[in-house]
């Protein structure tokens, strides 16, 4: 039996029952996530989506990630599926894709996710092929199972079909955005993802997913935010933003020197 790799890791702990606490990384310099990866996080999420980072800058990242025994997650832009395979071969343990509101949606991520016969993947996979520490047979064998894919949900259209998204092969987990679903869920009247109706749909989607053994992760400003998450049944939580914590630490510091 094949010796379990970083890559494997992520999709082992969720299917052990544990939970994950993953730094959230927006700014461009990979150094920052090595740095975080040195902390005591369980695993680096690097943000493509509203953070200045890059998917060069992605790819120079993962590796610094996975040196320090961590396992790297990313999340695309919105509908930009053709970079799925890339970070998968580039090896992440985990792709996010936001704004997953239809069936088509959750089905064209699974494809670029996924090799046959559950997806399309086409081969060319380097950095993950060698810290998965398989040959090439075993990997192909392998890598759907360790591929992670989190479908995000943040608007009423994803809240309609969550079960469909569910059952869908080749989906393995969701994310909450909790932001957006604040604005579709208020319909448009405010951003709060502490709101009530955002807690009741965080719960909703635990227990759908929780029913067919699928984690879902979440998206939390704060560590109050995070903790909270856990406590609701999310399997996963990003905490704060490296640009957040930066600044945070800076207050918290400067605090002290001017008191």
């Amino acid at each position: 039996m094949a010796k379990p790799t970083v890559l494997s890791s992520l999709a082992d702990r969720f299917a052990k029952g544990d939970s994950v606490v993953s730094a959230w990384c927006g700014l461009p310099d990979p150094s920052i996530s090595a740095i975080l990866a040195q902390e005591d996080f369980d695993a680096i999420t690097l943000d493509m989506q509203h953070g200045p980072i890059t998917l060069g800058e992605v790819i120079r990242a993962i590796p610094l990630i996975n040196a320090a025994g961590k396992p790297a997650l990313a999340r695309i832009p919105v509908g930009e599926f053709q970079n799925v395979s890339k970070l998968f071969d580039s090896g992440v343990s985990g792709v996010i894709a936001p704004m997953i509101n239809t069936m088509e949606d959750a089905r064209r991520f699974a494809a670029y996710a996924k090799y046959p016969p559950m997806g399309e993947r086409s081969w060319g996979s380097y950095g993950g092929l060698i810290a998965s520490g398989l040959d090439q047979n075993a990997y192909l064998k392998a890598a759907n199972g360790f591929s992670m894919t989190f479908a995000m949900i943040e608007t009423r259209e994803a809240m309609a079909i969550v079960d469909d998204i569910l059952a869908l092969d080749g989906i393995d987990a969701l994310f909450v955005g909790p932001s957006d679903l604040s604005i579709a869920l208020s319909g448009g009247a405010q951003v709060d993802a502490t709101a009530p109706e955002v807690d009741a749909a965080l719960k909703h989607v635990v227990a759908r997913a929780s029913a067919v053994n699928k984690p879902v992760a979440l998206y939390a400003a704060t560590a109050e935010r995070a903790k909270q998450g856990l406590a609701m049944g999310a399997r996963m939580v990003t905490v704060m933003s490296d640009s957040a914590l930066l600044r945070a630490a800076t207050q918290t510091a400067l605090k002290i020197v001017r008191s």
